[in-house]
């Protein structure tokens, strides 16, 4: 198995152990195990295992690396397939249900022997789940909403597509009297390139017109929760909102404590225990003689993040003096942590000695290099794309059109590149717009590696990025090495897309990251992190390890209309995630940089 399989398999065992009610520090440690592996690259993992080094790594211990070898070794694992046979089908099934968690489907299962989505309906319909404790009317409906809409209500959302609901209703809470403050969280505030469902925080001084506001949003399919300090709603596209308020002490460490991440979550809140103490969405106060709060808190457990949680029972400590997240981490004696970067993966360690780094900004951008026109199957032509990069303050754009193999894209021929060329260099003169344009091709990695066009063609551009858009199915090992030649061409600037993934669409094609990386970085070849948000490609997880090695990134839109020259902000989020700078961005470059390179690459 590779990697991303094993990390699956440990993540479906938390889940299950869950179900069964193991003890939650075994099933974190699964579920943490998975992260680990989701941050290696293929070729580090099979080099630990081979080397016997894997139980070196934290976060992994004897017993997990064992499981992890024997993945890695047999694609099987005797405890795994033991676990899934001890669970009934429909237990698992019934965790697509919105709403309903381990904890909550062990408790109907225990309680009323229900064991089926069939059979969770019917429970509902006839009232026994509401007589459940802990349950009630109110969960019964919205177990038996959730069946009905499980299908449309399970699906993640591009970050583009939320972020677009999200910010028009951050944007509207903050304009109400009653709002002091008021933040999106979860994976949105995160950066994640797909997210769940979306998360506001308020501090209101009044709660009534804001949560008549909240649920008065249009779009708003269902009103699935009301109340004092919640309000729960789903639109029609089957994204959930929840609205959660809290007086103005508290807002800081709900903020921290909903954007999460959870592995973020639990390391901060050990961190605070090992400095005796407690941190939670309710506050930060000394963990000994802390009472029902506490036991709120270890109710909780993993909740965070986008997480659903209940609503406070009981007054909420907040935390003398503190007003900010920034606050709260000084607290705990770290620098402030971006929300990007709390996932549970080095940044605290980081924080604590003041290396952090400095992240790329949205600002920081000059200018991008793979965009479309009308020429090939872009929707804005040559001028419109160069007035709307003007528009955006950028100094430069390329123009990188398919090339002839992308029939399906109108890709040009030799003869039509020529004139678009031309085009190009005339406008330049012109003298017509301030930004200038560079002469370039989206050019296919043809099936045994070689270009679309040959090098004397590529010669009278500016720059090249390569490409594959046909024959997906190839091994990984075939893969990466078709995509490896083409890198080595001595004409190869940047490669595009490395994955050719479609987010919620179409997963990638195999290939191996490390060898990629490496023949990028031999070559003085760029790897672009493409910008549309339904790719963001190549995958944060890969980049921070890659520009620690030399590789140069550019943050590319993959724009086909004007307005998708903006999509770069969604390429911004998953270049933060990977720990990126200025320094390591391409496009962060002034146009004279950028000349002076091209011409000597």
């Amino acid at each position: 198995m590779t990697k991303n399989e094993i990390a699956d398999v440990l993540t479906e065992i938390g889940t299950l152990l869950e179900l069964k009610g193991e003890n939650p520090f075994k099933t974190r440690a699964y579920q943490s195990g998975a992260r680990v592996l989701e941050a290696m690259e293929q070729s580090e993992l099979d080099t630990l295992i081979r080397e016997e080094r894997l139980k070196t790594v934290k976060g992994i211990g004897d017993a997990l690396a064992q499981k992890i070898g024997e993945l890695h070794a047999t694609g099987r694992l005797e405890f795994f397939e033991k676990l899934k046979a001890s669970i009934e089908p429909g237990l698992v099934a019934m965790l697509d249900v919105p709403g309903l968690g381990p904890k909550k489907i062990k408790a109907i299962h225990d309680q009323l022997g229900v064991s089926t989505i069939e059979g969770l309906a019917a429970a509902c319909t006839d009232g026994r789940v509401a007589a459940l404790a802990g349950f009630g009317e109110k969960s019964q409906e919205k177990i038996l909403a959730g069946i009905r809409n499980r299908e449309a209500y399970g699906k993640r959302h591009l970050w583009w597509e939320a972020e677009a609901i999200a910010m028009p209703i951050v944007a509207g809470l903050r304009g109400l009297s009653q709002v002091l403050q008021a933040e999106a969280a979860g994976s949105l505030r995160r950066g994640l390139e797909t997210v769940g469902d979306l998360d506001f925080i308020v501090a209101a001084t009044e709660v009534a017109p804001v949560v008549e506001w909240f649920v008065g949003q249009p779009g708003v399919k269902e009103v699935t929760a009301r109340g004092e300090t919640k309000a729960s709603v789903r639109f029609e596209s089957g994204l959930q909102a929840d609205l959660r308020l809290v007086p103005p002490e508290q807002f800081a460490f709900a903020l921290h404590h909903f954007t999460g991440s959870k592995d973020h979550n639990v390391q901060m809140r050990q961190r605070a225990l090992a400095r005796g103490l407690s941190l939670s969405e309710w506050g930060l106060v000394p963990s000994d003689g802390e009472g029902t709060v506490k036991e709120k808190i270890e109710r909780k457990g993993e909740e965070g993040g986008g997480g659903g949680g209940r609503d406070a029972e009981v007054p909420a400590p907040g935390g003398a003096g503190i007003t900010s997240e920034a606050g709260l981490f000084a607290a705990l004696d770290l620098g402030f942590i971006p929300p990007e970067l709390r996932e549970g993966l080095g940044e605290i360690e980081a924080a604590e000695s003041g290396s952090l780094p400095e992240l790329v900004k949205l600002a920081d951008l000059r200018g991008a290099f793979h965009s479309h026109t009308t020429a090939s199957d872009g929707r804005n032509t040559l001028v419109e794309m160069t007035a709307a990069a003007e528009a955006l303050g950028w100094e430069y754009l390329g123009i990188a059109d398919h090339s002839k193999s992308s029939v399906q894209a109108k890709g040009l021929g030799e003869e039509r590149l020529a004139a678009q060329v031309a085009e190009i260099r005339a406008l330049n003169a012109s003298g017509r717009f301030k930004t200038h344009v560079f002469t370039g091709t989206e050019c296919d990695i043809l099936t045994d590696g070689r270009l679309d066009f040959d090098d004397a063609v590529l010669a009278t551009l500016d720059y090249v990025v390569v490409s594959v858009h046909a024959a997906f199915t190839q091994s990984a090992a075939d893969m990466t090495a078709r995509i490896i030649r083409a890198i080595e061409n001595p004409h190869t600037t940047m490669l595009g897309h490395v994955t050719g993934r479609l987010l919620l669409r179409r997963e990638g094609y195999d290939v191996d990251f490390a060898k990629i990386i490496d023949a990028a970085i031999a070559n003085d070849v760029v790897i672009e992190l493409n910008a549309s948000p339904w790719r963001l490609d190549m995958d944060w997880r890969h980049w921070r390890k890659a520009v620690e090695r030399g590789l140069i990134c550019a943050i590319n839109p993959d724009a086909h209309e004007t307005a998708g020259l903006e999509h770069v902000r969604a390429g911004i989020n998953s270049a933060r995630k990977g720990w990126l700078t200025l320094e390591h961005v391409l496009n962060t470059r002034s146009l004279e940089e950028v000349k002076r390179l091209f011409a000597g690459s």
